[in-house]
C-alpha cells in the first residue's frame, strides 16, 4: 500500500487518538520556542508585509494544529505594539497526507477565535485558516506565495521505504528489526540515507520555490547520534514484534521485509544536505535532548504523581496514536492491542536501565538570494 495512503495520525478524540495523545511534541515546541520568535521577528521587521502566509507543514490534528498559529500571533502582535505598527492579516495553511483529520482541527477552531478575540480585542488584524492536503514532498503552493514555512515532527517520515529495504526487495536485508538500529547492517543506513536525501532535497527545492523573497522555514524533526546508540519507539516496537513473530503470532517473513519509512538524520548530515541542495542558507541548527517517556503526561497537571505503570501507559498510547495507522495496514488490526500491551511492558522493562531520550533538531533557514 502507498505510503500516503496510511502515513497519518490517529484521527478522532477517543482514548489513543493523537488529539488526546501529543503533549510530547507540544513539550518540544515550546522549547524550541525561542527558535522561532527570532526567525518571525527578523521576518516581519523586514518585510513589514500588510498579510503574513503561515504554512505548517505535517500539522496533524488536535490542539497541536493551531499551536503555531497561536505563537505566532502572539509574536508578531507584540512586536507590533512595540514598534506602533498596526497588525497584519495573517493566513495560516495547514497541510498534512490525505488522510489526515483536518475536520478535528477545523471543529476547534470557533474556540480559537473566541479566545483571540478575548485575548486580543477588536483591534486586532484578521485571522484565516484553510487546508492544504499533499505530501510536502513536491509542490503546494505558487511561486512566491509564502512568507514563513514551518514543519514539527514530520519530516522524519520519508516519501516510501527506501527500495532496496522494501517487502518487494529480493532479500530481506534488516531481519528482526523494522527501523535502523545498532546491529543494522550498513547497507541499511545507507538506504535509509540515500532516500532522506532525495525527499529533503526535493522539500528544499518545492519550498524555495514558493518562498517570497526574505521568506525563512523553522523545522523540528527527530534527530539521531551519530553512533545510533539511543533506543527510540521504533526500537521497542522491533522489539514485541519479534517476540509475536517467535510465539508465531505473526509471520516472521513479514517482520523481515517491514521496514519503518522514516529516517532521523544527525545534525551533520542535515547540514551535508542542505549544502548539497544550495536554495537555503543555515542561520541556526540546535539540538534539543528529551527523554520520550519522562517526558509523557497522562493528564494536563505538569504536577501530578505518575507511577511508572501510569507512565509506561501513557507512553504506549503516544506512540499508538502516531504508528497505529501504518502498523495496521501491514501486520492487521487484530493484533494492535496486544502490541502495545507488549510495548508498555518493554518500556517498564527498559526505563532506568536504558537511555530512552531523542535529539531533536531545531532549524532556522533563510532562503538564499
Amino acid at each position: 500500500m502507498a505510503t500516503a495512503q496510511v502515513l497519518h495520525m490517529n484521527g478522532g478524540e477517543g482514548d489513543t487518538s493523537y488529539a488526546n495523545n501529543s503533549t510530547f511534541q507540544k513539550k518540544v515546541m515550546l522549547t524550541a520556542k525561542h527558535v522561532l520568535e527570532d526567525s518571525i521577528m527578523r521576518l516581519y521587521c523586514s518585510t513589514f508585509p500588510q498579510c503574513l502566509k503561515v504554512a505548517d507543514l505535517g500539522c496533524s490534528s488536535g490542539p497541536n494544529a493551531l499551536l503555531l498559529a497561536s505563537n505566532v500571533i502572539n509574536i508578531v502582535d507584540a512586536l507590533s505594539r512595540s514598534l506602533n505598527h498596526d497588525s497584519p492579516v495573517f493566513q495560516f495553511f495547514l497541510n498534512d497526507l490525505f488522510g489526515n483529520d483536518f475536520n478535528t482541527t477545523f471543529k476547534s477552531l470557533p474556540d480559537f477565535y473566541t479566545t483571540l478575540q478575548e485575548e486580543k480585542g477588536h483591534k486586532f488584524g484578521p485571522c484565516f485558516f484553510s487546508g492544504t492536503p499533499g505530501s510536502f514532498y513536491g509542490r503546494l503552493f505558487p511561486n512566491d506565495s509564502i512568507h514563513f514555512f514551518h514543519s514539527s515532527f514530520s519530516l522524519h517520515w520519508l516519501s516510501k521505504t527506501p527500495d532496496e529495504l522494501s517487502s518487494d526487495a529480493v532479500e530481506a536485508v534488516n531481519k528482526g528489526a523494522i527501523y535502523l538500529t545498532r546491529t543494522s547492517p550498513p547497507a541499511v543506513h545507507k538506504a535509509y540515507f540515500a532516500q532522506f536525501k532525495e525527499d529533503f532535497k526535493l522539500f528544499l527545492r518545492s519550498r524555495s520555490a514558493e518562498l517570497l523573497p526574505g521568506g525563512a522555514m523553522v523545522l523540528t524533526f527527530i534527530g539521531r547520534d551519530q553512533n545510533n546508540e539511543l533506543i527510540n519507539a521504533w526500537v521497542v516496537i522491533g522489539m514485541a514484534l519479534n517476540d509475536m513473530a517467535s510465539e508465531k503470532l505473526i509471520e516472521e517473513k513479514k517482520l523481515d521485509s517491514f521496514n519503518i519509512p522514516s529516517y532521523c538524520p544527525t545534525a551533520e548530515e542535515v547540514r551535508e544536505t542542505v549544502e548539497e541542495e544550495g536554495s537555503f542558507e543555515v542561520q541556526r541548527l540546535e539540538t534539543i535532548r528529551t527523554d520520550w517517556v519522562k517526558n509523557i503526561n497522562v493528564s494536563e497537571d505538569d504536577e501530578s504523581v505518575i507511577d511508572e505503570e501510569m507512565r509506561a501507559e501513557g507512553v504506549a498510547k503516544y506512540i499508538r496514536a502516531v504508528a497505529e495507522p501504518i502498523l495496521k495496514s501491514e501486520f492487521g488490526e487484530e493484533i494492535m492491542d496486544e502490541l502495545f500491551r507488549r510495548f508498555k511492558d518493554k518500556i517498564l522493562l527498559l526505563y532506568g536501565v536504558h537511555k530512552l531520550e531523542l535529539p531533536n533538531l531545531v532549524m532556522h533557514f533563510t532562503k538564499r538570494i
